[in-house]
């Protein structure tokens, strides 16, 4: 009799533990499905919306209004020798709260890449031209064509010991090389985002040529705009980003 009873205590405390640790265990899975969600919740998609190849007389006060009125910020990727003739553009993309990146002085390809010490001249030479307009040093930069097949250790290591910051891109339209490719087409090209990195760099042109980058402007707004991301400038304190 007395081991019966002994069977029951131990089968009722047995039974009484398991739901003990049932009820633990879906509550700390309900608090663990809550921490993930919330840093779901608090996530924040970022895109960085990029122009080389300006200032331009046309195209880029164009982009400037399209930005303007969608109350969004860039970053405009200058190059030293066009700010001639463009100083009120120069000032008007640093006036308007945008960021002004360095995209060498001639974008002569032969020259800029004809060795380190030239490419950083030219560097130098337009963080001195947007300084002498704007006031503002800059010290964030992009390769012409892109950092793959030019920037290796030695070269980034100069770089930063002058403090200068390398972005590349994640996302590209075509109107670069085809300045003519239709506004749908590159609106479908805003929204190939390439790698693992969370951000979204993209890469667009704000030439003379690049009236149609004008059109799909605001329809890639409003895509990014409706998928919640939110607009930011590169900064000097923007985590590079390089091939």
């Amino acid at each position: 009799m007395k081991f019966q009873k002994d069977n029951i205590f131990i089968n009722t405390t047995l039974a009484t533990a398991l739901l003990i640790f049932s009820f633990i265990f879906s509550m700390f899975s309900e608090v663990k499905a809550n921490m993930i969600n919330s840093k779901e919740l608090n996530r924040e998609n970022t895109i960085y919306l990029t122009f080389d190849d300006g200032p331009s007389n046309i195209v880029t006060d164009r982009i400037l209004d399209i930005l303007k009125q969608n109350g969004v910020k860039a970053t405009f990727f200058v190059i030293g020798g066009r700010i001639h003739g463009k100083e009120k553009v120069l000032k008007r993309i640093a006036n308007e709260g945008h960021s002004i990146g360095l995209h060498s002085y001639t974008h002569d390809y032969k020259r800029i890449y004809s060795s380190s010490e030239v490419f950083i001249k030219e560097m130098d030479d337009t963080q001195y031209a947007v300084k002498k307009v704007t006031g503002i040093t800059s010290n964030i930069i992009r390769f012409p064509s892109g950092s793959k097949s030019y920037l290796n250790k030695n070269l980034l290591n100069k770089l930063h010991r002058k403090n200068y910051r390398v972005y590349d891109w994640n996302a590209a339209l075509s109107d670069g090389l085809y300045p003519h490719t239709t506004p749908t087409m590159l609106l479908k090209e805003s929204i190939k985002v390439y790698g693992r990195d969370p951000r979204v760099i993209l890469l667009m042109h704000c030439d003379d040529v690049n009236a149609n980058t004008c059109s799909a402007l605001p329809k890639i707004i409003a895509y990014y705009k409706q998928k919640g991301y939110v607009f930011k400038v590169i900064s000097n304190t923007t985590s590079e980003f390089y091939f």
